[in-house]
């Protein structure tokens, strides 16, 4: 039970970030005054803001007062979970690039730029910042990623928007199940899933199933 209370902690953690992330990006979008992002550009913020998701997480795994499970177990769940996320918004992001692709040139080019071996940089380097914050965890905390930290218990303990992102956070817990299987078979096929030929009518349905849960994310 443990496990699944610190899952669901995680969820709502995620989803208040993504609100406070999403908030620095829109600043970004209006001084930029609609100017076109290059690609370096655009995995360049990626990158820092997964960085700094894992660098929170970390954090929240060293709160003891966040769980009863022992630092490490919270470490390595947080990993995978990491991991989890970020294959889950490759394979978003590759199934709308695809999307754009087939629906054809009129649509807004910004939305189709998408670069795996870009993604999969971002999240190994990602991942690769969070183990290291094991071995220094002094690292970890800085002005930026505390002010997160802070930012995240203070919304959380918000009557009305902190009980919106638990919400938010149970509906991660379930998605995380159906995306722990995605992950799985998206490492195992060499990340072909969701490249499936746009002949058949029903496959697109099929990829397309859970991106509700997605955008919660």
């Amino acid at each position: 039970m443990n496990l699944l209370d610190f899952i669901f902690r995680l969820g709502v953690v995620f989803a208040i970030y993504g609100f406070l992330w999403g908030i620095f990006e829109l600043g970004i979008l209006m001084f930029s005054a609609g100017r076109k992002r290059a690609l370096g550009e655009i995995y360049l913020i990626k990158a820092i803001k997964y960085i700094f998701l894992a660098d929170v997480t970390f954090l929240f795994c060293i709160d003891s007062s966040n769980s009863n499970m022992f630092v490490l177990n919270q470490v390595i769940f947080s990993g995978i979970i990491l991991l989890t996320y970020f294959i889950g918004k490759l394979q978003k992001s590759q199934n709308r690039s695809m999307f754009f692709k087939i629906a054809g040139a009129n649509l807004p080019q910004r939305q189709t730029s998408f670069n795996l071996r870009a993604e999969t940089v971002v999240i190994v380097i990602a991942l690769g910042v969070f183990v290291a914050f094991w071995f220094f965890p002094q690292y970890a905390s800085n002005p930026i990623s505390k002010w997160f930290h802070d930012s995240i218990i203070n919304i959380e303990d918000t009557p009305v928007f902190g009980f919106i992102f638990k919400v938010i956070g149970f509906f991660f817990l379930l998605s995380l199940i159906f995306k722990m299987v995605n992950t799985f078979t998206f490492l195992i096929s060499g990340g072909k899933v969701g490249n499936q030929p746009p002949n058949n009518n029903g496959s697109d349905s099929n990829n397309n199933k859970f991106d509700d849960f997605e955008e919660i994310n």
